[in-house]
């Protein structure tokens, strides 16, 4: 065997070892693989030579694709339109629970034989399972990672339980144990229902003014179906309807979420949740946040004004306008705008600006609830109430909308769902103050009352938005 040539240095053979292996960079650095072919020289005494290339003679060949390292892909247009037809369904419910006092509030004080105080006593229970779900909701979702979706579905099945309590017409106390029930699981599903709506991909304010929609289409139809009911002598069969819807959001949410968290039926992406690497203590971040405070007392007494108009107008017109057991159909009126508002006030909110919006809105209801307190006529109270109702629909789903303009987005689906558990702390408090005064002044203090929380809700907008500044993360 030939010895190797003398020209071959130690240096020469070290360089060219260096690259024996072939080398393919992938990654975000580079996507250039480096090919190495044989080259042949000539030495200076004309010997042919074969050696290894050097840097200098490698050339670029095919650019490679870097490796994909994806997470979960995104879920199919079927998979998201289950979703929001699912989280349609509870808001449905919400509103047909929330919109049924109203009606039957007469009937159940007759058949109990009890004052305005008393039979108040369901908006206490339920204030207090509302107030419960508010204060366990982040804390729940963290520590025992149950999960938006999850959340859903347990408390639609204790709902069932909750409903079915109520058709056997057993004493009254057990009555209230049934609405703290429903009070407490209603708090986590609106406020788990708002995060998950708000992860969904698309746009995130046209979504949610969907979702409020859907709670007026549910309060729209409970007290014309209530009312009807209310008449029979059967009024706790009305119920059973309240039980079937549950039953359905049951069923239907264990088949689409099936039991899984969030983050495991979407994928990372624009609406998402950012979480800092030192996050600390959610809860404790979401309550250090000045404006989350705010914007929860804004929305329990939105929420408040909302319900206690619906839940006492069919009462005041019984009373004072004559109106006898079709007035029910009037609560039906009241949803029926809100609900409208919702669906069609969209133009107004972004020709005016959300900000200038609400305080439009709060005028035109404040004028109509003058008109309803002042002028004693039936018909004139019912068109007004209904306007009222469609001044009010827009409101909510503006304030969800401005919470995630303005709060970080690490703290952001707890904090929505924190203003939303508040808020429906309102829908029992307010109706339950109504009834005290009630009881020592008479129901004319409706209107007073409602005027009042108007002029609240005008004083807390206005200290949001002096104390806020829009997100810059």
């Amino acid at each position: 065997m030939a010895s190797l040539h003398p020209n071959l240095s130690a240096e020469y053979l070290s360089r060219s070892l260096s690259v024996l292996t072939p080398t393919v960079s992938l990654g975000r650095e580079s996507k250039t693989s480096t090919v190495h072919r044989t080259v042949h020289e000539t030495s200076p005494d004309g010997i042919e030579l074969s050696r290894l290339p050097t840097l200098q003679d490698r050339t670029p060949a095919t650019e490679l694709p870097a490796p994909s390292i994806s997470g979960r892909s995104s879920p199919s247009s079927n998979s998201l339109l289950l979703y929001r037809i699912c989280t349609y369904g509870i808001m449905i419910l919400e509103g047909w629970s929330d919109a049924t006092a109203g009606p039957l509030l007469p009937v159940i004080q007759r058949h109990y034989n009890m004052n305005f105080t008393v039979v108040s006593m369901l908006f206490v229970t339920s204030a207090t399972g509302f107030a419960l779900g508010a204060i366990v909701n982040v804390p729940l979702t963290d520590r025992y990672g149950l999960g938006k979706a999850s959340i859903i579905t347990v408390c639609a099945a204790f709902q069932v339980l909750a409903y079915a309590l109520i058709p056997p017409a057993l004493p009254f106390p057990v009555m209230c144990v049934s609405y703290a029930l429903i009070g407490f699981t209603m708090a986590l599903q609106n406020a788990q229902t708002n995060v998950f709506v708000s992860s969904l991909p698309g746009n995130a304010s046209s979504a949610m003014g969907l979702l409020h929609g859907f709670y007026g289409i549910g309060a729209t139809a409970a007290p014309l179906v209530a009312t009807q009911v209310g008449q029979t002598g059967h009024w706790s069969y009305f119920y059973l309807t309240s039980v079937g819807l549950a039953v359905i959001n049951t069923a239907f949410s264990l088949y689409v979420f099936r039991l899984k968290r969030l983050e495991d039926l979407l994928p990372p992406h624009e609406n998402a949740e950012e979480t800092p690497a030192l996050q600390g203590s959610k809860y404790g971040a979401i309550l250090r946040r000045k404006q989350v405070h705010l914007l929860a007392a804004f929305a329990m007494v939105y929420v408040g004004a909302e319900v206690t108009v619906g839940g006492w107008i069919v009462t005041f017109l019984e009373q004072l306008r004559g109106g006898g057991p079709n007035a029910g159909y009037v609560s039906s009126g009241f949803f029926g705008g809100l609900t409208l508002g919702r669906f069609i006030l969209w133009p107004i909110n972004d020709l005016l600006g959300k900000h200038r919006a609400i305080y439009a809105y709060m005028v035109v209801a404040a004028g109509l609830e003058l008109v309803v307190w002042l002028v004693p006529n039936l018909i004139t109270n019912a068109v007004a109430v209904a306007i009222v109702g469609m001044a009010l629909g827009p409101m909510y789903p503006i304030v969800m909308n401005i919470a995630a303009e303005v709060l970080p987005k690490w703290i952001l689906a707890g904090s929505i769902g924190y203003v939303a558990s508040t808020g429906q702390v309102g829908s029992a408090l307010f109706p339950f103050l109504t009834g005290l005064l009630a009881t020592k002044r008479g129901v004319q203090v409706l209107q007073p009352l409602v005027i009042g929380l108007f002029g609240l809700m005008a004083v807390l907008w206005l200290v949001f938005m002096l104390n806020t500044r829009r997100r810059t993360d």
